[in-house]
């Protein structure tokens, strides 16, 4: 799994780059339609199935890519896991009409930064994609209350006695900040509720990143969750 020594920064000068994968062309065409009528998000490219993906990535360089999930050849899980695993890749955002338990983890221990179902109204979908482009992950509030309920009624003892030997490898204000993150709270809202600077939020997110071996802040979250704290 790639490891980020930071956060990434967005070019707030520049438009995001969307990469769209969908196995249905209408699909495509439908999202291309509701990104491009936002002037701050462009659609770089389409790719038909999860096989295309790396090479769509080297040609577009978007900066988020949507995946679905099931595709003919490569399904978008599998897709998202190869990506992920690259230097430097693009933020994944899974949206599909399937909301199956096992999907959303498996999309979120590959990685990815968000889980969308596809009724998702337009304004959600272009409001997740500015998130995950800033750095905060996107989650809606029914996915993310399965994942409490993932930890709480799951086979929870080796899985929690190992988020919290994890959570042990960081400094005392690192584990407050993975907590906090844990509990779904941005940077700005750490930086108060923790009294620090917004720059010194993300030197320890990064710090977490890089001693976990993590690529995102949902896998910093679902430790927290596995760990009980959050």
């Amino acid at each position: 799994m790639a490891r980020l020594g930071r956060e990434k920064e967005p070019n707030v000068n520049a438009a995001v780059r969307v990469l769209v994968v969908d196995d249905d062309p209408l699909v495509r065409a439908g999202l291309a339609m509701v990104i491009g009528g936002s002037p701050d998000l462009t659609v770089v490219g389409e790719a038909g199935d999860g096989s295309e993906v790396a090479a769509a990535v080297d040609a577009y360089a978007p900066d988020v890519v949507l995946m679905d999930i099931r595709m003919p050849t490569v399904d978008g899980l599998a897709a998202t896991e190869q990506l992920r695993a690259r230097p430097d890749p693009p933020e994944v955002i899974v949206l599909t009409t399937f909301d199956a338990d096992e999907h959303v983890l498996r999309a979120l221990h590959a990685g990815a930064s968000g889980f969308l179902l596809k009724d998702t109204p337009p304004a959600g979908i272009v409001g997740a994609i500015r998130a995950v482009a800033a750095g905060e992950p996107i989650l809606s509030p029914a996915i993310t209350r399965r994942l409490i309920g993932h930890v709480i009624g799951g086979d929870g003892g080796d899985r929690r006695r190992h988020a919290r030997d994890q959570l042990d490898r960081l400094t005392v204000r690192e584990h407050e900040v993975a907590v906090a993150i844990g509990r779904g709270r941005s940077n700005a809202e750490i930086s108060r509720d923790l009294y620090m600077s917004i720059a010194t939020v993300k030197a320890h997110v990064s710090h977490i990143l890089e001693k976990l071996g993590f690529n995102n802040r949902v896998q910093i979250a679902l430790l927290a969750h596995d760990a009980g704290e959050a």
